[in-house]
């Protein structure tokens, strides 16, 4: 049986467990923390807060790091950001990645706006898989939604992805009270006759808080009491959220917010259950399904269709207990949970002259103090940076 916290060897590989018993094989990059769209729930329209470029992983960096997740149990890497696509030597750092022995998929999330000419480029270098964030299908919208860019250019992005045969393709569907709730049924009907996976994706709590007077009560009596110890290491075998906070860094917080302030964000929350409601009272009832590498989504199909819909519910119907991925930020933090504030450095040690193996054991550390679950419904939710900084 498998113990916590400890690297097993199994048929020449080495796996990497949590205190959960969690098997961690999932590593997400950003590559960028630019974006070329402004979505109102994720940046600001104007002033966006970005790390300066040298603060930036370089492409060698990015690898180096990959290399190391690889020898320790990563199999898996998604490439995120911001927008990937903007980094010019992206191109280059995928086909170095697809060299490295272990890692047997290579995805990118893109907003799809400069995939048309690059995704032929991106199959050829690696990339077996693609997700393109697409909000509406009506250009009015798009335009108040995404504020940059233009929708028929990420319709192009998802014809070309389909001719490169980066298979499974699927569009990933932020759902928001008010501004596109009412596009379910025409999202879910693009998977009828083609082989599109659609999956609707519950607002995140990224930054909720902001413009509040004061933190949630549960948050600051935790840091009011001085208990966060960044010396201590121990195994926290029964660990939670807190410990996890003892351990890691917290991320110092944005100056800048959303477009969206924490009221708006909460008003415009829609259940997955709704979303699911709406589509089956428009179209037809869902039928359970599954789709390779689904990750986190809850699956279904409309009858006969060919491609499926699929719900990601991290407030209403989380899916901690079965995570198993670690982020790697454009600016070189190790986060463990994306929903919890708290990170490592890694990039200050990497240009300090660490050894492999020194870097190795950060990557052990962020697997070690990876929380059981977010509790956001206690009340901790994220706030230090917005979704662009993290890497979505």
């Amino acid at each position: 049986m498998k113990k916590p916290g400890i690297f097993f060897w199994y048929t020449g590989f080495m796996t990497l467990i949590d205190s959960y018993n969690r098997t961690i094989d999932y590593l997400r990059i950003s590559a960028t923390d630019r974006c070329n769209f402004r979505c109102i729930y994720c940046m600001p329209e104007e002033g966006a807060e970005i790390a300066p470029r040298e603060n930036l992983l370089s492409a060698e960096e990015i690898v180096r790091l990959a290399r190391i997740a690889s020898e320790l149990g990563i199999t898996k890497i998604r490439i995120t950001g911001g927008e990937p696509l903007v980094r010019r030597d992206l191109l280059a750092i995928v086909r170095d990645i697809g060299k490295l022995t272990g890692i047997q998929d290579i995805s990118i999330t893109t907003n799809g706006s400069l995939l048309a000419p690059l995704a032929s480029q991106l199959a050829d270098a690696g990339v077996k898989r693609i997700n393109i964030s697409l909000d509406t299908l009506r250009e009015e919208r798009f335009k108040l939604l995404a504020r940059r860019g233009i929708l028929n250019d990420v319709l192009d992005g998802i014809e070309s992805a389909f001719c490169a045969d980066l298979n499974p393709i699927k569009i990933n569907c932020v759902v928001l009270r008010g501004y596109n709730d009412d596009e379910a049924p025409d999202f879910a009907r693009l998977t009828i006759d083609r082989a599109v996976h659609v999956r609707f994706i519950e607002l995140m709590p990224i930054q909720w808080s902001l413009g509040d007077d004061s933190p949630s009560d549960a948050m600051e009596a935790f840091y009011s009491s001085g208990s966060s110890s960044p010396d201590h290491r121990g195994l926290f075998a029964a660990s939670d959220l807190l410990s996890f906070q003892r351990y890691v860094k917290p991320a110092e917080h944005s100056k800048t917010t959303t477009m969206l302030d924490g009221a708006r964000m909460r008003r415009a929350f829609v259940p997955s259950h709704e979303t699911r409601s709406r589509i089956e009272e428009s179209i037809s009832p869902l039928l359970p399904a599954h789709v390779l590498t689904n990750g986190p989504a809850h699956t279904f199909r409309l009858q006969d269709s060919a491609g499926t819909i699929g719900f990601i519910s991290q407030l209403s119907s989380d899916l901690c207990e079965k995570c198993n991925r670690l982020r790697l930020t454009a600016d070189g933090k190790l986060r463990p949970c994306l929903m919890a504030d708290g990170e490592i450095d890694v990039r200050s040690p990497l240009r300090d002259g660490a050894s492999d193996e020194q870097l190795a054991d950060l990557f052990r550390t962020a697997v070690l103090h990876k929380p059981k679950e977010h509790r956001l419904e206690d009340g901790f939710s994220p706030n230090s940076r917005a979704m662009s900084q993290i890497g979505g």
